[in-house]
């Protein structure tokens, strides 16, 4: 599985910004697909993951600020972050389970200036 992250870039504080994430299959075959962040210094952490079922779930940290969505006819998941903080700058990656296998797409930066 191979996955495509985009749409990373430098905001400034209270902006917007969308991440879009392709997968080489088809989404249906993926467990769960999420976005992950790194900032420096600092341990890898979820930021959002959506399921099959289109069960989602967030970090307390985004939430009511960032939205995961999916579209399966192009096989893409977005993140949808508004009302970005400082805090929010880091290396977002998107990632994808089959259980028990994990993927992880290359990670695109997130720059939020206060």
């Amino acid at each position: 599985v191979q996955l495509q992250a985009s749409g990373g870039g430098l905001v400034q504080a209270g902006g917007s910004l969308k991440l879009s994430c392709a997968t080489s299959i088809s989404i249906f075959s993926l467990n769960v697909m999420g976005w992950y962040r790194q900032a420096p210094g600092k341990q890898r952490e979820l930021v959002a993951s959506v399921t099959t079922g289109v069960m989602t779930d967030y970090a307390d940290s985004v939430k009511g600020r960032f939205t995961i969505s999916r579209d399966a006819a192009k096989n893409t998941v977005y993140l949808q972050m508004d009302s970005l903080k400082p805090e929010d700058t880091a290396v977002y990656y998107c990632n994808a389970r089959i259980f028990p296998r994990v993927y992880w797409g290359q990670g695109t930066l997130v720059t939020v200036s206060s």
